[in-house]
């Protein structure tokens, strides 16, 4: 459906196409009519699948039609919540450049860095407020934001932040808004947490559900190279060695290891720096930076810093540590095969990964593809139950069940007339 069907404004219409957008994504297609009908919203998309302009859009082209009426008011208007600074830094950008025509000022606030500049645009008045739940109410307990005119809030990530422990934080804000708002929450998962906190503090909401929650994006190519523990740097530098290979997001799951392979890489002559949690803001901006600048060739992250990471045609992930939570492999993953964009995903898989990879693989309901021939093959590993092994498990236990039952009910039946004939 192209934008001009979705009853978009011109101001934000010429935005969009600046940006290089005419058609919008499924998520956006159904949500922007619900949020321009005043009405609360519960959207679940995997990552990847353009939340954020399904939100971004309709709150902008609201607020603009406010102005008209309301010009000296620059009171606070609309809450973004994020669960990361890279996040809210992108969702900031978005809000940027799709309101670069209506007049709404927007910024971004966020924790581990000063926050003197942050409070002076602030008091230059905005209308759009992104924010980290910790440095929003650090700056609200010193009275440089009141949240008394709140009219739109948005839980970005909402399974997220709940992951990293905020959900108090959360709590707390949400209990200092006017009670008469649009809210909106946007989520990648379905935990009984986010059910919960939906009940809380949505108001009879409309749900968009675009894709099943936990599926990946089908121009996304999934790959597992079994490989041992020792040999993964080793398996690592050798894929990177092809020149085509131009950008890599790998994802680690420690802030250490995280350090180690981009240390190992760089060793090897291969452009990489490491984003994680340990790391100041201003070099987790400028690793940022580079990789978006083709500065260097290789990323490494973690998965709470590489959350809201948007790289315009990222063409790999690397998973050199697979995930424990089998949702975390669809959030990795889809940092690739944005926008229709194809995209390869790439897995390393040792001994004692292996039940993490059936769970990937029984979450995803797809096999992913092994590739045996490399030089660091894993030849005692055994390969990871298929989807349709799967499937079969699950009609083999059916069947198992229904012939026990079967077995029950004969049994029954044979002792109720061995029963009767004694009683004849």
């Amino acid at each position: 459906m192209f934008f001009e069907e979705l009853k978009i404004i011109e101001p934000i219409l010429k935005a969009i196409k600046d940006e290089g957008y005419t058609t919008a994504t499924p998520i956006q297609e159904q949500a922007i009519p619900v949020i321009l009908e005043g009405k609360d919203l519960e959207g679940f998309a995997q990552t990847g699948t353009g939340k954020t302009a399904a939100f971004a859009i309709p709150i902008l082209q609201l607020l603009h039609k406010k102005k008209e009426t309301e010009r000296k008011n620059i009171n606070i208007k609309a809450l973004v919540l994020a669960p990361t600074r890279e996040l809210a830094i992108q969702i900031e950008e978005s809000f940027s450049a799709y309101g670069k025509y209506t007049g709404i000022k927007n910024t971004a606030i966020f924790g581990g860095v000063s926050q003197k500049a942050q409070v002076e645009r602030l008091k230059a008045g905005i209308d759009v407020l992104v924010a980290t739940p910790g440095r929003l109410l650090d700056l609200v307990q010193q009275k440089y934001i009141n949240l008394q005119h709140i009219e739109f809030l948005v839980l970005d990530e909402a399974d997220r932040m709940l992951d990293m422990g905020l959900g108090h934080d959360v709590k707390r804000i949400i209990a200092k808004l006017p009670k008469n708002r649009q809210t909106m929450l946007f989520s990648a998962t379905m935990p009984k947490e986010i059910s919960k906190l939906i009940e809380s503090i949505l108001l009879n909401p409309i749900k968009v559900e675009v894709t099943p929650v936990s599926s990946t994006i089908d121009t996304i190519r999934q790959s597992v190279y079994l490989v041992e523990k020792r040999n993964k740097r080793h398996l690592l530098t050798h894929l990177l060695k092809d020149k085509s290979i131009e950008s890599v997001l790998v994802f680690s799951r420690t802030k250490h290891n995280a350090n180690k392979i981009a240390g190992d890489l760089v060793k090897a002559g291969i452009q990489a720096q490491a984003i994680h949690g340990n790391k100041s803001q201003n070099s987790r901006q400028l690793a940022l930076s580079n990789f978006k600048e083709k500065k260097i060739r290789v990323l490494v992250a973690t998965d709470i810093a590489a959350r809201g990471i948007d790289v315009e045609k990222l063409s790999h992930v690397i998973n050199f540590d697979l995930p424990e939570v089998p949702e975390t492999y669809v959030h990795r993953i889809g940092r690739t095969g944005r926008a229709g964009a194809e995209g390869m995903a790439i897995s390393f898989c040792d001994e004692e990964e292996k039940d993490l990879l059936k769970h990937i693989e029984k979450t995803i309901s797809k096999s992913i593809t092994v590739i045996k021939e490399h030089p660091y093959t894993a030849n005692n590993l055994e390969v990871s139950i298929k989807s349709s092994d799967i499937l079969k498990n699950k009609g083999a236990e059916k069947n198992r069940n229904t012939r026990k039952n079967d077995t029950n009910r004969k049994d029954n039946k044979s002792n109720y007339f061995r029963k009767n004939k004694k009683k004849a």
